[in-house]
């Protein structure tokens, strides 16, 4: 991740991590998957995993968007 005080690396090239997000809401109605704003790598895919259908999102590691949802978990 970016060091104190420089630009974060949210470039195509920046490199990425992903984080699992649940893809139906308690009332099974479906997340609405928006790109982020924040960050040109941004990408989604659906999977699943256990039995869980879910959508992984894929950040630039520095993005600030990506850092909030790290932090949620």
């Amino acid at each position: 991740m970016s060091d104190e005080g420089n630009e974060p690396n949210v470039t195509y090239s920046a490199p990425v991590g992903s984080i699992d997000l649940v893809a139906f809401k308690e009332d099974d109605t479906p997340h609405e998957i928006w790109p982020c704003g924040d960050c040109l790598p941004w990408h989604a895919e659906v999977v699943r995993v256990d039995g869980e259908i879910l959508v992984r999102e894929w950040h630039a590691v520095d993005c600030p968007q990506f850092r909030e949802l790290l932090s949620e978990d």
